[in-house]
């Protein structure tokens, strides 16, 4: 079926209003991402009004209206390059209006003697390195680089910078083979690239911000939020991939019970009782070792699972653990009952995760049945 060129600017314009509506319905969803959803969709409206433009530019002198459709079309991709950018908290809005500045005095200066040179092949240049730059900043985003549709997003955009990176440097050589007629067949290609770009492009950025918020709902499932440590659901999860994962390394697990903890409660209220757990939750992070897998497995009860860690090794930490607690929490404003914690370590020859989480609490009874403020196996 065949198409003609003023039905797909029709369509183009219809998809992007779409896009963006879309777009902008979404940001009731996602409230931390709405700045850049706004921006995204700003972006798409400003490709429809040059588009509704360039189909009524033959009402406008060549290269006026050429030059105020390619400038509006650039300050879509730029708000575009923002709202990539924006996903890691950066704006290049002074760059922005710079490179815009930039490309309406080149349009009022060389456009105006070859609009059609410019139309057709040199405004294509700005378009593929800006689209270019996003699909790079996009690469090298931290927000987006555990994403799975990063890759799309990202190849979207790099499809479409060759596209115009081909209409700037090929199909000059197309048309010098072939004539005049070629541009009205790279007209129709860059129309069917357009529609495609308005409804991916939106649709992969809108993938990005849902798996982002999705990711962060898990992380919240599973952290404890007084301690910011993994709660009782995620190390069970996590450790048990873990033993899985290192079934040939050593593995040592550290069960944690802070002494009287009630007591420092009922005297000093739970204020100091929270400010006692979290100080306990810096120490073990500080200690533990930076691969270990700490939890908060609910009151004053906390776990540690330490990857390619010994038996020897994990007493060691244990202690460190210990030692340095008891010193922290006497720092505590407003504390005045002595905060100590009691460590149990499992067995060595403990190897699945129950029978480690066994074997470390008849350890802690052990501590606590010894005077507490210490650490045993």
């Amino acid at each position: 079926m065949q198409i003609d060129l003023q039905t797909l600017w029709y369509l183009t314009v219809g998809t992007l209003l779409v896009s963006a509506s879309l777009l902008l319905w979404e940001r009731q969803a996602h409230p931390g991402r709405a700045s850049v959803l706004s921006v995204l969709a700003a972006a798409l409206f400003a490709f429809a009004v040059g588009c509704v433009l360039a189909m009524s530019r033959s009402h406008f002198p060549a290269a006026l209206g050429m030059g105020a459709i390619n400038i509006l079309m650039m300050l879509g991709y730029l708000m575009v390059l923002n709202a990539i950018a924006g996903l890691d908290g950066r704006r290049y809005l002074w760059s922005s209006v710079t490179v815009l500045s930039s490309l309406t005095l080149v349009w009022a200066v060389a456009g105006t003697h070859f609009p059609a040179a410019f139309w057709n092949h040199v405004s294509s240049i700005p378009i593929a390195l800006t689209s270019g730059l996003s699909a790079w900043i996009l690469l090298r985003s931290r927000t987006a680089e555990r994403l799975r549709s990063r890759p799309i997003a990202v190849s979207i955009l790099a499809v479409h910078a060759l596209f115009y990176f081909s209409r700037a440097f090929i199909a000059p050589i197309l048309l010098e083979w072939y004539g005049q007629d070629i541009l009205i067949i790279i007209g129709k290609a860059t129309m069917y690239e357009a529609v495609l770009y308005s409804v991916a492009m939106p649709m992969s950025f809108l993938m990005i911000v849902r798996e982002e918020e999705k990711l962060h709902l898990i992380h919240l499932s599973q952290t404890d939020q007084l301690t910011g440590l993994a709660n009782r659901h995620a190390f069970f999860e996590q450790a048990s991939r873990i033993l899985r994962e290192r079934q040939s390394d050593h593995v040592s697990l550290l069960a944690f019970d802070l002494d009287h903890f009630k007591a420092i409660n009922d005297c000093h209220g739970h204020q100091t009782g929270d400010k006692v757990l979290q100080r306990f939750a810096a120490t073990a992070r500080q200690e533990a070792g930076p691969d270990a897998l700490i939890v908060r497995l609910g009151g004053e009860e906390f776990a540690a699972l330490l990857p390619r860690c010994d038996h020897s090794q994990a007493l060691r930490r244990g202690s460190a653990i210990v030692s340095r607690f008891s010193k922290e929490a006497a720092q505590i404003d407003g504390l005045k009952t002595q905060a100590t914690v009691s460590i149990g370590l499992a067995a060595p020859d403990c190897h699945d995760l129950a029978g480690m989480l066994a074997s470390a609490d008849r350890a802690l009874y052990r501590a606590k049945a010894l005077g507490r403020n210490r650490v045993e196996a």
